[in-house]
């Protein structure tokens, strides 16, 4: 059945496993739109090309002509995925939660068709349980059958506390698809015991278990951590397009192409042939170019785009520096004027004095474009001198005598 074969081709494109395969091919043969489900925990207002990963996923999904159910996890948010972390997590407030679930609903149809699209909070089958059907609900599973999770496992063996909520998690999640009566269910790798224990609830109320989609954690610009805002090594879908231009022509080539197979809507073939291009000479920085061009104008349309790519250019292969910067006044602390590392730290182009020395040292700090190798460098007072650390952050410093 070449037709089926397509659909599971484009299903899993770029993710990383699926339960039961063959259950899932039944599913398809009935011909009627699956009802698929992916869960969002509001813990953080805005969402970067890391949360894309599943949300293209999704409109592949609608792509095929199937219904997707956003769970956004209000009730559950107040919880918090214990996934991957070695650390019970603080809970999150109600208030904290409602205002990052508002926006979620604005970001997401960036991508996913809003006409094949329905939003869901979990709240609305939560809030109504008492006491008595959260007990019945946590006598579906076993301790033991929660210890088989990695991260539980681990906290337990060193000496870790967990606490009894975070257990309710994972059930929360699967009745989620219980309530939702989920074919299927979408979720990271690091989801993968949570939306299993879904499938189990479901054969406990007598549902036909949901199929399981894990997708990748994508990398973050390092190429090496999971993309993550408390990292710094993220784009954010709400940052200008001239920041998501210029970030992502910052990752390597190599990443690149990790970037194409798991962002970009290209077709399989159009990605393949952009691979064949490279291998025959064509430069890599043009066809990374392409790619940015395609996701800031996915967030921010096609002329805030071009603008940002001919930014990029002018910027970055002709020299040019940026128009707009912010500007920073300072005061010199001696006749030498003021320390660089300290003009790097107020002008919040480095955390630290200490992380503006290892720039330093490493070459990626310049001073009206001449690179700065000297640690003790002073800028002098009565100028004003172009500050830059790495291809596109800069800052206008000007430093006035002491008084």
């Amino acid at each position: 059945m070449p037709e089926l074969e397509t659909t599971l081709s484009l299903i899993k494109r770029g993710s990383e496993e699926l339960l039961v395969e063959s259950e899932l091919i039944e599913k398809l043969k009935s011909g009627r739109p699956l009802r698929v489900k992916a869960g969002f925990d509001p813990t953080a207002p805005d969402l970067h090309l890391g949360h894309t990963v599943l949300l293209n996923k999704l409109r592949h999904f609608q792509e095929l002509g199937h219904h997707v159910l956003f769970l956004i996890g209000d009730f559950t948010g107040m919880i918090g995925d214990p996934s991957g972390k070695n650390a019970t997590r603080p809970p999150l407030s109600r208030e904290q939660v409602q205002a990052n679930a508002a926006t979620y609903r604005e970001q997401v149809f960036k991508i996913l068709n809003p006409d094949k699209t329905e939003i869901c909070f979990n709240s609305a089958w939560f809030e109504t349980m008492n006491a008595s059907g959260m007990i019945q609900l946590a006598a579906r599973y076993t301790v033991a059958r929660m210890m088989e999770r990695d991260d539980f496992a681990k906290r337990y063996q060193g000496n870790q506390p967990i606490a009894i909520h975070e257990f309710l998690y994972p059930l929360c999640q699967g009745y989620d698809s219980v309530m939702l009566k989920a074919d299927v269910e979408l979720g990271g790798t690091d989801q993968k015991f949570n939306l299993l224990v879904g499938r189990e609830l479901q054969k406990h109320y007598n549902q036909p278990p949901q199929c399981v989609l894990t997708v990748p954690l994508l990398e973050g610009l390092d190429g090496v951590n999971k993309m993550s805002k408390s990292l710094g090594n993220y784009v954010g879908i709400h940052e200008p397009p001239e920041e998501i231009f210029g970030k992502l022509m910052s990752i390597s080539d190599e990443l690149m192409w990790r970037y194409y197979d798991l962002l970009s809507f290209k077709s399989g073939a159009e990605i393949a042939a952009l691979k064949r291009e490279a291998e025959a000479g064509k430069n890599p920085r043009d066809i990374k170019a392409a790619l940015a061009l395609e996701l800031a104008a996915r967030f921010h349309g096609q002329v805030a785009a071009k603008a940002a790519e001919a930014a990029f250019s002018a910027q970055f292969r002709e020299g040019q520096i940026p128009e707009d910067m912010p500007e920073f006044a300072f005061v010199a602390e001696t006749a030498d004027g003021l320390p660089l590392l300290k003009a790097l730290k107020g002008a919040n182009l480095t955390p630290s004095t200490s992380e503006a020395l290892r720039l330093i040292q490493q070459g990626g700090v310049k001073v009206d474009g001449e690179r700065v190798s000297d640690r003790n460098l002073h800028l002098p007072a009565g100028q004003t001198v172009v500050l830059q650390v790495g291809k596109r952050r800069f800052a206008k410093a000007r430093i006035e005598a002491a008084r």
